[in-house]
């Protein structure tokens, strides 16, 4: 198994390697940039989109413009060329001998744009020692950004997928024990509608009805905590904590907590079909030795093994939804501002480490394997 763990460990770099090129690689065909998010606030625009008309990526000259970007006219060239060097997409090469500080206003150093692949290099050589810069646009370092946004997509995805597993793992074993019973048919069709329910929709109806909406004022309507939280007891902590994630965690829950039901009823009818559960029951094993001693270890292979992946899921996947509707600022809400203000370290910054931390997730979802049947045998089949 060790020699197994070596070589996922190995192929986490060509496949983190080859997810930041092909990421890379789009981001220099999309519209705007940095700077051009600059110029439109300049501008007095909010939207570098709107600003510019068919401008390419940040370092990209357009046609029938010195400066190089739609919108620059009248600004000054000097201030343009120090935004390209600030922002990593150009470099001041000065002449030998020269012993101030280089810049645009030096008559000695002339500006020299950085290729992409060049720029590739860099920003990897950074972050293989774990180096991810600074946003563009927030005056703070890219970890503390994350550090700072990851309480919020951390309560939700934990909270959600520990519920989703508390509550699906007994519902769907008592669904395979009744399957065609009228509790697994009323038990299947509230199912259904949950998963059908999307996700956002299901947010906004708790909150018109248990927020402040129309019906009821029981829950907060945004925030993690309230204002007063740094004066709260300890236990008034814990309540007001629960008290302001209750019904973001209950819409999050909503959709995996429907799959994860139906995914353990399946599971455990293929195994209560099979020979060996025919033979404990003929030996006169009372049912519940034979569902939890016997068939559970094998239903719940790949239930419990998918853990990890399952809360990567939902940690990512509603968080910007959940996040905007309760007003709640996580990653989520970080990932999509980054995106629509170009705030390139961000991005990639974010990308590289939670493109390893999902890597990593995959190793550890085949130790789960592992763990819950010590029969497979990974390093045997390899």
């Amino acid at each position: 198994m060790g020699a197994y763990i070596l070589r996922r460990i190995f192929l986490i770099i060509p496949t983190l390697v080859g997810i930041m090129i092909i990421n890379f690689a789009l981001t220099q065909f999309v519209p705007g940039g940095p700077i051009e998010q600059v110029l439109a606030r300049i501008d007095g625009g909010g939207d570098s989109i709107q600003a510019i008309s068919g401008a390419g990526d940040a370092g990209i000259p357009q046609q029938g413009n010195e400066s190089g970007y739609v919108g620059a006219q009248g600004l000054d060239p000097a201030f343009l060329a120090e935004l390209e060097v600030q922002f990593g997409f150009a470099r001041f090469v000065c002449e030998p001998g020269f012993t101030g500080r280089p810049s645009a206003r030096a008559t000695e150093c002339v500006k020299e744009p950085i290729p992409a692949w060049e720029r590739f290099f860099i920003m990897m050589g950074n972050y293989i020692q774990f180096d991810f810069g600074q946003s563009h646009f927030r005056s703070i370092g890219v970890l503390e950004l994350v550090w700072e946004k990851l309480p919020v997509s951390i309560t939700l995805g934990l909270w959600s997928t520990l519920i989703a597993y508390a509550i699906s793992i007994p519902l769907g074993i008592r669904k395979a024990v009744r399957d065609g019973s009228r509790f697994d048919t009323w038990t299947s069709g509230v199912i259904i509608a949950a998963y059908a329910i999307p996700g956002f929709l299901f947010a906004i109806l708790l909150l018109v009805l248990f927020a402040g909406g129309s019906y009821f004022r029981w829950f907060p309507l945004r925030g993690l905590t309230s204002d007063n939280f740094d004066q709260l007891s300890m236990m008034g902590k814990v309540l007001d904590y629960l008290w302001h994630i209750t019904l973001p965690v209950i819409a999050s829950t909503i959709s995996s907590f429907a799959t994860l039901t139906l995914l353990t009823k399946n599971s455990f009818l293929d195994e209560i079909k099979k020979q060996y559960v025919m033979t404990a029951r003929a030996k006169g094993l009372p049912e519940n030795r034979v569902l939890y001693g016997h068939v559970f270890r094998n239903a719940m292979l790949i239930v419990i093994a998918g853990f990890p992946a399952l809360f990567l899921s939902v940690f990512f996947g509603s968080s910007l939804i959940i996040e905007t509707i309760f007003s709640l600022d996580g990653l989520g809400q970080l990932g999509f501002r980054a995106a629509v203000e170009r705030d390139y370290p961000v991005i990639f910054g974010t990308l590289f480490f939670f493109g390893l931390i999902g890597l990593v997730v995959g190793i550890l979802s085949d130790l789960m394997y592992v763990w819950v049947d010590p029969r497979i045998d990974f390093e045997r089949r390899g």
